[in-house]
């Protein structure tokens, strides 16, 4: 965009029109190369882009008054580790959060237009979005990734918030194809996914509490990393621990580390004892 925007240049027409709130609508017609994925081929089975780094895995369970994600923090490039503390877990505005499972570099991308589009759309129509109408937004961007996801470059979001109409938590998942689903308890995408929605279900009660949520889903994460390769757990020698966020009706919050530090390492505490995890009690009928 260079010289257009030189001292004393007026803005392009595509500027001053008056368009349409959708700052991805924009930028699909001035910038189409500055969307997340543009212009990268040949991530076929044995291509050139087939060990990008990928992020694995998410977790999210609604709580009382709001909602819990977590995120751990590996990286992977085939069979390597590419990352060991990278993160995938973001604040998209104040009463919601969004994290990625996928090609990394695309999925960060994503999200950062995901949050300017919000902020976009606030600037413009003097409020902001329904969490439903985020949740709408972000699968429409999912489905502008299509043609780089049919190439191997997939992102699949998962999307969380307070939602301020019925003040309560809800779940979003995602498909390639911007699919949208809303999950009413917990769920969780990536490679290790499957692990820790077993975990979920064996720990997850209605109605629990913010703090009970965040131990619940650090116990996933530790079930998901200890059954999948490509997810990371607690790395108690290098200090890096799942990022955790929680949204309620006080806003966006990301535990600090000294925070995530103390659950994590109660979660391994009690692994020590009983390597694969709490017990259900099973109660037979009177």
């Amino acid at each position: 965009m260079g010289s257009e925007f030189a001292p004393g240049a007026r803005f392009p027409a595509a500027f001053m029109s008056a368009g349409t709130s959708s700052f991805t609508d924009f930028l699909s017609g001035y910038a189409p190369a500055m969307l997340p994925g543009h212009g990268l081929s040949g991530a076929t089975a044995g291509g050139p882009l087939a060990d990008l780094p990928h992020g694995t895995t998410i977790v999210a369970a609604s709580c009382d008054g709001g909602v819990v994600m977590a995120g751990d923090r590996r990286a992977t490039a085939g069979n390597v580790i590419a990352q060991r503390d990278i993160e995938k877990v973001f604040r998209s505005d104040g009463v919601s959060c969004v994290g990625i499972a996928g090609v990394a570099g695309v999925g960060v991308e994503l999200v950062r237009l995901f949050q300017v589009e919000l902020e976009h759309y606030e600037k413009l129509e003097g409020r902001a979005l329904s969490l439903e109408g985020k949740a709408n937004r972000l699968a429409t961007m999912v489905r502008g990734n299509l043609a780089a996801a049919m190439q191997g470059l997939v992102v699949v979001p998962l999307f969380a918030g307070y939602d301020e109409d019925s003040g309560t938590g809800r779940i979003f998942s995602y498909d390639p194809t911007g699919g949208r689903y809303e999950e009413h308890r917990f769920y969780s995408i990536g490679s290790g996914s499957v692990f820790a929605r077993g975990s979920l279900k064996k720990l997850y009660r209605e109605g629990m509490p913010v703090q009970d949520a965040v131990l619940a889903v650090m116990h996933a994460l530790y079930d998901a990393a200890d059954d999948d390769s490509a997810t990371g757990g607690p790395d108690l020698t290098r200090r890096i621990f799942p990022v955790v966020v929680t949204v309620t009706a006080d806003g966006f919050r990301r535990l600090p580390d000294a925070e995530t530090e103390q659950v994590a390492q109660a979660v391994v505490d009690e692994r020590l004892r009983s390597p694969d995890g709490p017990s259900v009690a099973l109660r037979s009928e009177a």
